[in-house]
């Protein structure tokens, strides 16, 4: 597998580590959209949200439990945005499950 998220998890390429553990890595995004702009993955290799199943679920909770605990700083008190594009249509560039979290700025809200 040539997965570059599976990579920055292993420690084979390097990343500014925002927080990790055993099932999650939380690191900045090498071209950042916002101000604040982190990526959130499993270190569970899914490719997106359309391959969550039942066995491999209780990551999305460990995600969502860690992505509370490195937005609870100031720098996060008037908001942020979490995304995860799901295929190539919606935007999705690396097939690995990843969620960002952006932050720093007024976001607005555009669709299509």
């Amino acid at each position: 597998m040539d997965c570059i998220f599976c990579k920055i998890a292993a420690g084979e390429i390097p990343s500014k580590k925002v927080y990790e553990d055993e099932n999650v890595l939380v690191f900045h995004d090498i071209s950042p959209q916002t101000p604040v702009h982190m990526l959130v993955i499993p270190k569970l290799h899914i490719a997106s949200a359309a391959e969550v199943t039942g066995e491999n679920s209780w990551v999305l909770a460990r995600i969502f439990e860690v992505i509370a605990k490195v937005t609870a700083g100031d720098e996060f008190k008037d908001g942020f945005r979490v995304v995860s594009n799901c295929g190539s249509y919606a935007g999705q560039t690396v097939f690995h499950l990843h969620f960002h979290i952006l932050a720093g700025k007024k976001l607005e809200l555009k669709m299509g």
